[in-house]
């Protein structure tokens, strides 16, 4: 099929944990870095949050070439001994765990600010625009080549999820206990935990990235065509994906999508210690709240495949955001100042946003297979990478609008408390953000986004008529 052949290797449990393993690998340096660097950045090492701002927005400029860069490198490269995808994983992991540890090194808070400053610009910048992109675009593509059944497809994508929520307990229950120190009745930071734990972290990160390409197998095997990409052809293939992606309804829309949902899910992580801490001053609650995500996503996760099967990821997934969307805007009206009544409307709020999580990946192989059919050429590499792109322009969304948000309503992070106008402010950044964001999602779904369950199940079935053809 288009210079592939499959390999007879049975799908099985082995693949799936493997899958899994890589994520919550990338999850202990993204997660880490979505929900407590800003915190780290203003609070530790002092700088102001629209600086911090400026950097995270100035990186995801620099991922609009890295991200394509890398996903091309992906489909255009000769295959490794152990594959084309695994191979990548193999030699990109010790600098992503390596970059990770540099970005939390604490003694940097004594340094002057101009030397601060470059630090954090330089080692963010490795970290997110070279090393997680050289290891998450192989990873994140890796899927496409494991199997080609849609349900074995979808499950690696309810394991990926799992994997990541299995870090994200770790890192939103386990961080926020180690971090801060009660001082006369306030939560103080200890500056030197944030270094520990990510050195920690990033051994087992390690250790989780070699399970990852030493138990996957590629079983879809593209074969190298034999042309040499010189600056002309090069030239041919930039101008044949643009083409390409600007008549993909499919994957414009869910490109937008991806903002919007990363914007929601990384705004309430990056607002969290400043809700939990300052305007609830508790930091139990923050731990609570943190695993949440986690938590509702195993709630929900037996039962998403069974939704999808019956009625659609996009279908299934329009209703979960709208409820969510429901309890967030309930929590904005309410002002509410018991955190134990605030956790539990927001326990309920993210089922929705869990189960689109646990879905999502499967939504972009969907894409991936509607681009084949379309064009008859496989760039899974490089869509994924323009998928991944997405992804970290809403991460660079999410930490520059918090860190502009909480510049603009005067949160100053050398204060032991803050003004009652700001931790009001704060309350409502925290539920009106994710609120509006669950509608978005959830109208650009049910109006605009075109791969339905007929159209998915339609496209799975030209798929295998095209593979029983070669």
């Amino acid at each position: 099929m288009n210079g592939q052949s499959i390999t007879k290797k049975t799908f099985c449990l082995r693949d799936k944990l493997a899958y899994m393993a890589g994520d919550m690998a990338n999850d202990f340096s993204f997660m880490m870095s979505a929900f407590f660097l800003m915190l780290f950045y203003t609070n530790v090492l002092q700088i102001e949050g629209y600086v911090v701002g400026i950097i995270f927005l100035v990186s995801r400029v620099i991922d609009a070439f890295t991200d394509i860069g890398m996903g091309r490198i992906v489909d255009t490269i000769k295959p490794y001994p152990e594959g084309r995808f695994r191979g990548l994983i193999r030699r990109a992991s010790p600098f992503i765990c390596v970059m990770g540890f540099l970005m939390f090194l604490h003694v940097v808070k004594d340094w002057d600010y101009a030397y601060k400053l470059a630090y954090v610009a330089i080692t963010y910048i490795v970290w997110g625009s070279f090393a997680y992109t050289a290891i998450n675009i192989p990873y994140g593509s890796m899927a496409t080549v494991i199997t080609t059944k849609p349900e074995e497809r979808a499950a690696l994508s309810v394991f990926r999820t799992v994997g990541a929520n299995i870090a994200l307990l770790f890192i939103s229950f386990g961080v926020p206990l180690l971090i801060y120190r009660e001082v006369d009745g306030k939560q103080e930071i200890i500056p030197e935990m944030f270094t520990y734990i990510m050195a920690v972290f990033m051994i087992v990160a390690f250790v989780l990235y070699q399970i990852c390409w030493r138990f996957s197998t590629e079983r879809v095997q593209v074969k190298n065509e034999g042309r040499k990409h010189n600056k002309e052809h090069c030239m041919d293939d930039v101008k044949a994906i643009f083409s390409s992606l600007l008549s993909n309804t499919a994957l414009q829309i869910f490109i937008l999508i991806a903002i919007i949902l990363l914007l929601a899910n990384l705004l309430i992580g990056t607002m969290n210690p400043y809700l939990y801490v300052d305007y609830f001053n508790n930091k139990l609650a923050l731990s609570i709240g943190g695993v949440f995500s986690a938590i509702t996503t195993f709630v929900v996760a037996p039962f998403a495949q069974g939704l999808v099967k019956r009625f659609g990821k996009k279908e299934s997934a329009t209703v979960g955001l709208l409820f969510s969307a429901i309890i967030y805007v309930v929590l904005y009206f309410a002002k509410l100042e018991n955190v134990w009544l605030y956790l539990t409307f927001v326990f309920f709020g993210l089922l929705g946003l869990s189960y689109f999580n646990i879905i999502v990946w499967a939504f972009i192989t969907d894409v991936i297979d509607h681009q084949y059919l379309k064009t008859k050429r496989r760039e899974d590499g490089t869509i994924y990478a323009t998928y991944s792109f997405a992804r970290k322009i809403g991460q660079a969304l999410a930490g520059g609008l918090g860190g502009f948000a909480l510049s603009f309503i005067g949160y100053n992070g050398a204060l032991a408390s803050q003004p009652k106008e700001v931790l009001d402010s704060i309350y409502t950044f925290s539920t009106l953000t994710p609120a509006v964001s669950c509608l978005i999602i959830c109208i650009l779904l049910k109006f605009v986004y075109p791969l339905s369950k007929d159209v998915v199940l339609k496209n799975a079935e030209e798929l295998e008529k095209l593979s029983q053809q070669s």
